[in-house]
């Protein structure tokens, strides 16, 4: 199976490694986008705190790299020629920040996959993993669905659910959904005949929006609860929860909650 790999992240380097071990597959270019980019959501250029480069591993393997630069104005769609010319079974968007045009997607056998941190249709959009610990969810998981014109609405390939334990933090959470998304790919890449598309019932697809350092405010008129589970969502790696005091901004990293004893 030959595979063209869209990525730029950790998570991107992984799925990477694990999808390396299979032997029926080829990976004939890798693009990614570099650490500082500019994105529709934002009025600046943005940096990517998650950044893996993968310039030294396509220099070792041999692989060709190209980039997808906003800044210097590199859209994906300029390499539509030498991505025909790869002739791919499968685009992996793993670990991407653009859309990927239709005209992209239908240069692949499979069309393009990507993983979507939830149980899709639930938690589309994103940062799903920060918003399903915010709103005090026991259960999320990963899907591996087919790339559509919108977010997260593709057709589902396959879905793997975990629990989040009331005290895991973000970094358990995204490990857990890290661990299981390269599981899925290693799954269903090393046979074909898993490779079976089922439609999303759209009607029940609610996006959720991006977030960014300045979303992690916390208000105090929350319940106890969701102060402990907003903290715990964007606890490190992530930027942080916080709140002012006299125009100082105060990081809280970890909150529990205990009962009032009366000394």
């Amino acid at each position: 199976m030959k595979i063209v790999f869209l990525g730029c992240t950790n998570f991107s380097k992984r799925v990477f490694d694990s999808i390396l071990e299979i032997e029926s597959i080829e990976i004939s270019a890798i693009f990614t986008i570099p650490e500082e980019f500019t994105i529709s959501y934002s009025d600046k250029p943005i940096r990517n705190t998650n950044y893996f480069d993968f310039s030294a591993i396509a220099i070792q393997l041999q692989i060709p790299l190209f980039h997808v630069d906003s800044i210097d104005g590199k859209k994906i769609t300029d390499y539509k020629d030498q991505i025909k010319k790869f002739n791919p079974d499968v685009i992996l968007v793993m670990g991407w920040y653009y859309m990927v045009p239709k005209v992209i997607r239908d240069l692949a056998k499979y069309g393009a996959w990507g993983i979507h941190a939830s149980l899709l249709p639930n938690y589309a959009g994103g940062a799903p993993l920060v918003w399903a610990i915010i709103e005090g969810q026991k259960k999320t998981g990963v899907t591996l669905f087919k790339l559509s014109n919108g977010v997260d609405d593709g057709d589902i390939i396959q879905q793997i659910s975990f629990s989040i334990n009331e005290n895991d933090t973000i970094k358990e959470v995204y490990e857990n959904a890290t661990k299981i998304s390269c599981e899925i790919l290693i799954e269903v890449m090393k046979d074909e005949s898993k490779i079976i598309f089922r439609p999303q019932d759209k009607s029940l697809i609610k996006v959720y929006p991006q977030r960014n350092p300045q979303d992690g405010k916390i208000d105090w008129n929350w319940d106890i609860e969701r102060i402990k589970n907003f903290i715990r969502a964007q606890t490190k790696p992530y930027p942080g929860a916080w709140f002012e005091i006299e125009d100082k901004r105060i990081t809280i990293w970890e909150a529990d909650i205990s009962e009032n004893q009366k000394v």
